[in-house]
C-alpha cells in the first residue's frame, strides 16, 4: 500500500486509507462508505442467525428482542456520529437491511432516518438538561429569547487539515 508519510509538530504522521476507531471505521476523506461496508457486513451475518432462528419457529417476540440487542446495537453503533453525513445509497442500503430483518420478525422495524433522528433529539436533550456538559453553552447560545426554540446555527465549512506538502 502506498502510504504517504509526513510530519506534524516534528513527528512523522504516517496517512492511511482508513482507520477504526472506537468500532468506527474513519477514512482519508471523513466519508462513511468504509464504515457503512463494514456495518452492513456485520448485519447481514446477523440476518443469517436471525432467519435461522424464524426456521425454528422461534416466537416473532424473541426474534424482536434478537433483533433488538444483537442486528440493532450493529446496525445503530455510534449513528449519531455517522447517520447525518452518510450517502443516500448507503443509507437505501442499511434501511433495505432493516427492512429483510423486518420482514423476518413479522412487524415493521424503524429505519434509519427515524433511529438516528430520534437518537440525536435525545442527546441534544441530554446536552441541554446538563449545566456541567461541555456543549451546554454553545447549545444554549442557540436557544431564541422569544420562543424559547433552538435557532438554527449559522455554519460554514472550514477546512481543518493543513495542505499536503509537495512529495517532493
Amino acid at each position: 500500500m502506498g502510504f504517504k508519510k509526513f510530519r506534524q509538530d516534528g513527528a512523522k504522521v504516517e496517512l492511511v486509507p482508513s482507520y477504526r476507531f472506537l468500532g468506527v471505521q474513519l477514512d482519508n476523506k471523513l466519508e462513511w462508505s468504509t464504515n457503512t461496508d463494514a456495518v452492513y457486513k456485520k448485519a447481514m451475518s446477523r440476518l443469517y442467525f436471525l432467519r435461522r432462528l424464524r426456521s425454528f419457529s422461534v416466537c416473532s417476540r424473541m426474534l424482536h428482542m434478537f433483533y433488538q440487542s444483537v442486528m440493532a446495537s450493529t446496525i445503530f453503533f455510534a449513528a449519531v456520529c455517522w447517520g447525518a453525513g452518510i450517502k443516500a445509497k448507503d443509507a437505501n442500503r442499511l434501511n433495505k437491511l432493516i427492512k429483510k430483518a423486518g420482514s423476518v420478525v413479522g412487524c415493521r422495524l424503524d429505519n434509519l432516518d427515524e433511529v438516528v433522528r430520534d437518537r440525536m433529539v435525545l442527546k441534544l436533550r441530554t446536552i441541554m438538561d446538563n449545566p456541567s456538559h461541555p456543549l451546554h453553552n454553545t447549545v444554549d447560545k442557540l436557544r431564541s429569547s422569544f420562543s424559547n426554540r433552538l435557532l438554527q446555527p449559522r455554519c460554514s465549512k472550514e477546512r481543518l487539515l493543513p495542505p499536503r506538502p509537495d512529495p517532493g
